[in-house]
């Protein structure tokens, strides 16, 4: 018997997981997840919700990561839409720089995603400690 022709035994199916008029895909929405599960991805995006906004020299020196990897994790945060970049557009006696803030889609996955697993597992260890 091939899986489609298999009788309703029960099982709920879950509802879709995004409304119609939804402005992402489900892909969009997971290709975010999959970029923040990465440790430097995931500290570069907390450092710039801490600091609303760095240049690209302030923020790698806050997280502490090799130039050809920071630039990498970076972009990819910029590809996904978690992190805004933009550029100065006069220079100064130190030239251009290139700013990063996380977007508000961004700060969200943060705080309402990774984050707040963490604080519940927090919470369940100080209750159960």
């Amino acid at each position: 018997m091939a899986e489609t022709d298999r009788p309703n035994d029960g099982v709920r199916r879950p509802e879709p997981p995004l409304p119609d008029e939804s402005g992402l895909t489900l892909e969009e929405y997971l290709a975010m997840q999959r970029a923040i599960s990465h440790r430097t991805r995931f500290r570069i995006l907390r450092t710039l919700v801490a600091n609303d906004e760095l240049s690209a020299a302030d923020l790698k020196a806050a997280v502490d990561v090799e130039a050809h990897n920071f630039h990498y994790h970076l972009d990819e945060l910029v590809d996904v839409g978690l992190v805004d970049k933009r550029q100065r557009r006069t220079a100064d006696s130190q030239g251009f720089y290139t700013y990063y803030r996380p977007t508000a889609m961004g700060r969200g996955i943060l705080e309402h995603g990774v984050e707040e697993l963490m604080r519940r597992e927090r919470e369940f260890d100080d209750t159960y400690a």
